[in-house]
Parts: structure tokens; C-alpha cells; sequence
């Protein structure tokens, strides 16, 4: 089994690389936004809850998202029998302490971090790109500038938590898809 965390600022390629290591590991994906987004449209109890708080403008609390994620481990079980790839979470350390304590409850634990590092101008030029491709409004400059403090203010503390653990794996997300993906296989391999 191999549970693994994709890191990385926006922009930085952590959807593109997910659906590759899903691909090849046979991962389960959890990607805390479409969780959340499905519970609210399934009506949950946990959604209803959830839609409370995005309604007011307010962030959803670690402890829902918490019980969410549990949720779908218990409900996936047979889905995530090779592991599970986190994508979106955490976001900050709270959420990584709460996330160790969720998974050794269920006797397993995060492998490791695939951190995708790249540069600041790259991710700018990146999303702006991406809203050009998709229409998106808010994939322009400034919108990736905001949220790119955002990341380094509350989500880049991450980085230094899991070295700490030995579990932070930098790979440079600059150059061909497939060449970064030969990298993080590598380093997966190696675990």
C-alpha cells in the first residue's frame, strides 16, 4: 500500500501528475474540493454542514473536512487497496497532524510528499495560460498572485513539516510532463 500527498503551488502541475501516478499505482484519489463539492450536491448531512459554512463565506472547519475524508476512506475501501493519493490536503499543519491521526486510526500512514517545485514566474505564466486555454477569469495574473501568498502563508510551512518526517520528496516540476513523471515514479519506486 502506498499513500502519498501531491504538493505543490498552484500551478505547478499537481493534476497532471495525480492522474499519471493514479494511473500507474493504481491509487485511489481524493481530492478534497470534489469531495466536498459531491457531498453538497449528494445533500449529505456532512454537505449540508459543509455548504453552511461556503454560503457565509467562511472556510470549511478541519474537523469537517476531517469527517469527510473519513468518510470516503471507510465508504472506498476496497477502491484504495494499492493507497491513496491526497491532492488539496493539507493545506496547513493541523490538517497534516489530523490526517496522521485519521490514517493511523485506520493502521496505515502517508509514505510520502511528492513536492513539485517550480519556480514563481513559471506558475504565474502557467496559470495565466490555463485561464487563456479554459476561459477562466480567474486564472489571471493577479488572481495567481494572490493566491500564491496565500499558498506560501499558510500551505508552504507543510514543506519544512515533512522534511522534518523524512517524507518530503522534491522533484522539479520544469520541463516535459513525462520527464517529471519518470522522476516521481523513480522516487516512488525507491520507497
Amino acid at each position: 500500500m502506498l499513500n502519498i500527498i501531491i504538493f505543490g503551488a498552484p500551478g505547478s502541475g499537481k493534476g497532471t501528475q495525480s492522474d499519471k501516478i493514479i494511473e500507474n499505482y493504481r491509487l485511489f484519489h481524493i481530492s478534497t474540493g470534489d469531495v466536498l463539492r459531491d457531498n453538497i450536491r449528494r445533500g449529505t448531512d456532512l454537505g449540508k454542514t459543509a455548504k453552511g459554512y461556503i454560503d457565509q463565506g467562511q472556510l470549511v472547519p478541519d474537523e469537517l473536512i476531517i469527517d469527510i475524508l473519513a468518510q470516503v476512506l471507510d465508504e472506498n475501501k476496497d477502491k484504495a487497496t494499492e493507497g491513496v493519493i491526497f491532492d488539496g490536503f493539507p493545506r496547513t499543519i493541523p490538517q497534516a497532524e489530523a490526517l496522521e491521526r485519521l490514517l493511523a486510526d485506520r493502521g496505515t500512514h502517508i509514505d510520502a510528499v511528492v513536492g513539485l517545485e517550480v519556480p514563481e514566474d513559471e506558475l504565474i505564466q502557467r496559470i495565466v495560460l490555463r485561464g487563456q486555454e479554459s476561459g477562466r477569469a480567474d486564472d489571471n495574473a493577479e488572481t495567481a498572485r494572490k493566491r500564491l501568498e496565500v499558498y506560501h502563508n499558510q500551505t508552504s510551512p507543510l514543506k519544512a513539516y515533512y522534511e522534518e518526517q523524512g517524507k518530503y520528496r522534491a522533484i522539479q516540476g520544469v520541463g516535459e510532463i513525462d520527464d517529471i513523471f519518470e522522476t516521481i515514479k523513480s522516487t516512488l519506486d525507491s520507497l
